[in-house]
């Protein structure tokens, strides 16, 4: 592919890691953030938000581009248009049906359970902390 483009968000966070480490592996350019996208041949312009107002960055593909809200305004499906859409028939589709290979590729050689960790010691007090602390050798 020539461009790729994600979110920012991942299911637990919204720190923008994904597109940032996947332009990293493959060595291709990125431009983050971005509010507007424009794929002129063999180059994109990608203009995000900054704090000093519009930064528009040029990149060649195959590039990564990861988006922000503001890049699209959603849509909202009328109340008509969501009955239309329950009596439509919903085709689906396999990986194959897109030429695509989903035979694993790796080999599970063992699984093992990590070793047993030793119970813990509950003391009551500071006194009896340092107390054993230095009978482990670890406080003087």
């Amino acid at each position: 592919p020539g461009l790729v483009i994600l979110g920012k968000q991942a299911i637990d966070d919204d720190n923008n890691q994904t597109g940032q480490m996947l332009a990293a592996l493959l060595g291709w350019g990125q431009g983050t953030f971005a509010s507007k996208v424009e794929v002129s041949g063999s180059t994109v312009d990608v203009t995000r938000e900054v704090d000093g107002g519009l930064e528009t960055v040029k990149l060649n593909t195959p590039a990564i581009v990861t988006t922000d809200l503001r890049l699209n305004e959603p849509r909202y499906a009328s109340l008509p248009n969501i009955m239309k859409a329950k009596s439509k028939p919903l085709e689906q589709k396999t990986p194959a049906d897109y030429g695509v290979d989903v035979t694993p590729r790796l080999t599970v050689v063992s699984v093992t359970e990590p070793a047993k960790r030793v119970a813990g010691v509950k003391v009551a007090d500071v006194d009896e902390l340092v107390a054993r602390l230095k009978a482990l050798g670890v406080a003087k």
